[in-house]
């Protein structure tokens, strides 16, 4: 049964992938819409597809995430499982490091503050072995990943109520790690 998610992912984003719609906007814009796990870690709008990377790191740079492409996968309350509206940014990272053996990312898991610290520390680690999983199966190497689960200590936002906690259940993909 835990291999039903992982599945339906990779159906998803080959299908989405086949549509090749190009997102016009900069990055760091609000770019998607929110849904419960779903706003952005700068609290500026709601993205519900993770936020751009800052300076606009090109794909041509070696070590560098792709232009354009969010860095945040945000999960809902008590979950490890990917939604479906991520696909499409997964896909987008695992063709990248696929193209670029040398590629390397760090994937730092998330949560909120509700929920003891080992319980939160464990939660993080399945949020981020999640999308290594998922990166994996779309061609992105063994070598490439590596996974840290911050549990509640590094939260993006501060506070102690729903729109803060959704913006804190995150794994992010920080390149160059």
């Amino acid at each position: 049964m835990r291999w039903l998610p992982v599945l339906l992912i990779a159906v998803l984003s080959l299908g989405l992938g086949a549509c090749g719609k190009k997102d016009t906007k900069p990055d760091g814009a609000d770019t998607t819409t929110s849904q419960e796990g779903g706003t952005g870690t700068t609290g500026e709008g709601q993205v519900g597809a993770g936020q751009g990377l800052p300076g606009g790191a090109g794909i041509g740079a070696e070590g560098a995430a792709p232009a354009g492409v969010a860095n945040v996968i945000y999960f809902d309350f008590d979950s490890s499982d990917i939604q479906p509206e991520f696909a499409a940014l997964i896909t987008s990272h695992a063709r990248h490091l696929a193209g670029s053996s040398s590629t390397k990312v760090r994937l730092e898991g998330h949560t909120d503050e509700r929920g003891s610290r080992e319980y939160n520390i464990a939660l993080a680690e399945r949020r981020s072995q999640a999308v290594r999983r998922a990166l994996m199966l779309q061609g992105a190497a063994d070598g490439q990943l590596t996974t840290v689960s911050y549990g509640e200590e590094r939260p993006s936002t501060e506070g102690a109520d729903e729109a803060a906690y959704e913006k804190n259940r995150r794994v992010e993909i920080v390149y160059g790690r």
